[in-house]
């Protein structure tokens, strides 16, 4: 199986002007055809250090990918760059020049000279018609790998990756197998709790298996490769039962299924209906509830930070009462001098609870960690 490294270029990526999206869409793409991505590189402008990088990298992998650097000026050295690492000069196109002079004339203008820059493409290669933008796009062979070269504008880049690439990657490379992934969530312990659990199951081969953490949400997630979609789906099936009987409650959803979704679909299970009341997440934690398709959730109030002492609990019933709700949820962040703490409050038939946390990381997370803490707060309630 061939392994592949994407290259992205322009200074304005390292500038931080734009976020690179190109490189994630690719990694997804070679990812389902069965293609190992184990780098990721970014470079300015300058065709050098794009040629020094493409040499470095040829001597790791079997695809190598560029997106970026095929504009029509000055500050687009791509072909130039790939020419150079590959040893070879640029030549002139006539076919890609009629193509590029027919698209810009489709869009009332006449191409200038400096455009003529785009139909030259290193000696030798494969060229890639763009018929969604003026920039042609190329494919250079060499010994036991090919440089790939695509637009930086992500329209472009995604149009001919999956009308030209994929195709020729699955015949250049006899490309049979797949890599398919899923994400197991879990709440309620930490990473390094979830990890004394299952780490001798991050040690696999394949599947591999491997930890994420998000402001108290911890992803587990499970890739594995196959000759085909079902033995793959079938290797992540027997790590997943495993990993599921290891850890039990704390696992509340997989891929695209989320912690509000899980615990509401818990409260309608029980027959309750849902007010919340929050102090200090600036409507975050009401947001998420909204945006669930259910009609248990009755809304709720968020509110300015409440002062320490202030009562949590009686204003969580004010407004289950107001609203009608047989099950209330309260959190307050409490901001501090070096931490930050939140409370949490839960009133349900027959059970009331209450409790402080603090939170030690960076501020601008304590409302999505405070949000999720409540939301697996209602989940576990709710399972019992």
């Amino acid at each position: 199986m061939p392994s592949a490294e994407i290259i992205t270029i322009g200074t304005e990526l390292l500038l931080g002007e734009i976020v690179d999206t190109n490189s994630a869409y690719l990694a997804r793409k070679l990812r389902d055809l069965g293609v190992d991505v184990f780098r990721t590189s970014t470079v300015g402008d300058n065709a050098l250090r794009i040629a020094d990088i493409i040499r470095e990298t040829s001597q790791r992998a079997a695809i190598i990918i560029t997106t970026g650097g095929l504009g029509p000026t000055v500050d687009d050295p791509t072909r130039d760059a790939v020419a150079l690492a590959a040893g070879v000069p640029t030549e002139f196109r006539p076919e890609l020049w009629e193509q590029i002079v027919a698209r810009i004339r489709r869009y009332g203008r006449t191409p200038g000279e400096n455009q003529k820059r785009q139909a030259y493409i290193p000696e030798g290669a494969i060229a890639i018609q763009n018929p969604v933008g003026t920039a042609p796009a190329f494919i250079y062979e060499q010994d036991d790998h090919v440089i790939i070269s695509l637009p930086g504008v992500p329209r472009e880049m995604e149009y001919l990756t999956e009308n030209s690439v994929i195709p020729y990657l699955r015949g250049r490379f006899q490309l049979t197998g797949v890599i398919k992934t899923r994400t197991l969530h879990t709440s309620g312990a930490a990473e390094a709790a979830i990890d004394e659990r299952i780490g001798d199951l991050e040690l696999l081969a394949n599947p591999t298996v491997g930890l994420a953490a998000h402001s108290g949400i911890i992803d587990v997630r499970i890739a594995a490769k196959g000759e085909s979609v079902e033995a793959a789906d079938a290797l992540i099936a027997r790590v997943e039962a495993d990993i599921r009987q290891r850890l039990g409650e704390l696992i509340f959803g997989a891929d695209d299924e989320t912690l509000e979704h899980a615990s509401l679909a818990l409260v309608a299970k029980r027959g309750w209906s849902l007010a919340v009341v929050e102090s200090g997440l600036a409507g975050a934690l009401i947001q998420r509830l909204s945006k669930v398709p259910t009609q248990i959730f009755l809304g709720g109030e968020s509110l300015p930070f409440l002062h320490e002492g202030e009562p949590l609990k009686e204003t969580t019933r004010i407004e289950m009462d107001a609203r009608g709700a047989t099950a209330g949820l309260g959190v307050a962040l409490h901001p501090g001098k070096d931490q930050m703490d939140f409370e949490l409050t839960l009133l349900i038939p027959q059970k009331e609870e209450s409790h402080h946390r603090s939170f030690g990381g960076h501020p601008r997370y304590a409302p999505e960690w405070a949000t999720n803490a409540a939301l697996d707060l209602l989940r576990r309630a709710a399972s019992q």
